[in-house]
């Protein structure tokens, strides 16, 4: 408790530090000892038993697959298809969403992450994505089936292909401006395409 405390203490400090130098804007950057607090303060947050808990989902290519495509449609809008974070909605947070292809991430256990997608974290711009109070079943979709081929996706994020970051780009979530242009490439396809006469035609013809 009292470590807890010094901790939540600290994390005070350094926020009321922050505001004092940078006001309440999120453009600035979070101070090293912001960072390393925070990190400390998620690390009490999550339940030990949170921590050791182990991927029942199987890694497959079909798995992957399914996790990274649901990845492209869920999470890319701050974290990007490479997990770099470097996107305009990404780049507008504070603190900025970290890159999951480094060692901050990938160092974390699997029922962390685990944890911190189905939990969210307060005060960053990462959401809860679980739908019930129990978050540590598994095995059936919506019992966090999805977060833990997430888990698998994540750990692959450092070695993702060309291939597979065109295959993501297909599942983004598109704007008014994507699907107008979608909208006039099908058009124009549609009024290239020759039409098919008639069956009463080409035999009249004949």
């Amino acid at each position: 408790m009292i470590l807890t405390g010094l901790v939540v203490l600290a994390f005070a400090l350094a926020i009321a530090a922050s505001v004092l130098h940078d006001g309440l804007s999120a453009k600035a950057t979070p101070t090293r000892m912001e960072a390393f607090v925070a990190r400390n303060a998620r690390h009490l947050a999550i339940p030990g038993k949170a921590r050791a808990a182990q991927n029942p989902v199987l890694d497959s290519p079909e798995e992957q697959r399914e996790a990274r495509t649901h990845f492209a449609d869920h999470c890319t809008i701050c974290h990007g298809n490479d997990g770099s974070g470097d996107t305009l909605i990404g780049n507008g947070l504070y603190p900025k969403p970290p890159d999951l292809r480094l060692s901050a991430t990938q160092d974390l256990s699997d029922g962390e992450l685990f944890w911190i997608i189905e939990n969210g974290v307060r005060f960053t711009g990462m959401p809860a994505f679980s739908g019930n109070g129990d978050h540590m079943t598994s095995g059936n979709h919506g019992n966090g089936q999805d977060s833990w081929k997430l888990v698998h996706f994540i750990r692959h994020l450092p070695h993702l292909t060309a291939a597979e970051r065109l295959e993501m780009e297909r599942f983004n979530p598109k704007g008014p401006e994507d699907r107008a242009e979608e909208q006039e490439e099908d058009q124009f396809l549609n009024e290239a395409t020759p039409k098919a006469r008639p069956e009463s035609q080409t035999q009249r013809r004949k």
